[in-house]
């Protein structure tokens, strides 16, 4: 990684993390299987009692960062799940490109992002052997969308870091 990336990667860190956010709801999303359930979480970026501040114009894209960085982080090679027509490659294969010290880049985050119909979309699926499976959507009005599949419950703990419940560090 350049330092340049290093750099303007640090700068969407540090903007995605001063957004203030509500969690509104939690909702379980059952998948294939018992093992391989995920979460829809509905947020609100902001404060409630800030109606004039849009922090979705200034931190929006950062905000989505950081959620794709913790993903990246927490995501492991899929070693258990069953092939199906939807997968694009077989078990096990994705053991062959992870790294346990990876990062992810902005050139990966950048290619898992698009904006559709006024929307600020990021899908990551497969990243160098780490299975993601993580859907963020930032809309205009401040309201974020976090859906994971065969993650468990390691949304809520992703929360818990940004928001400062759990220790977060910076790897250089």
């Amino acid at each position: 990684m350049t330092p340049e990336d290093r750099s303007a990667g640090m700068h969407l860190l540090e903007k995605g993390m001063l957004v203030e956010f509500q969690i509104l709801d939690v909702k379980v999303v059952p998948g294939p299987d018992d093992a391989e359930f995920g979460l829809r979480i509905d947020l609100r970026l902001g404060e409630d009692d800030d109606e004039d501040s849009n922090d979705v114009e200034w931190g929006g894209f950062g905000f989505c960062f950081v959620l794709a960085v913790l993903s990246f982080a927490d995501a492991r090679p899929r070693v258990l799940a069953v092939l199906s027509f939807a997968d694009a490659r077989p078990r096990g294969a994705s053991e062959i490109d992870y790294e346990e010290d990876d990062q992810i880049t902005l050139v990966d985050f950048l290619e898992g992002l698009s904006f559709v119909r006024g929307e600020l979309h990021f899908r990551g699926d497969y990243i160098r052997g780490r299975r993601l499976k993580t859907d963020i959507t930032v809309k205009a009005d401040g309201a974020v969308t976090l859906e994971t599949i065969g993650r468990g419950k390691a949304a809520l703990q992703w929360l818990d870091r940004v928001k400062g419940k759990k220790m977060m560090s910076l790897i250089s």
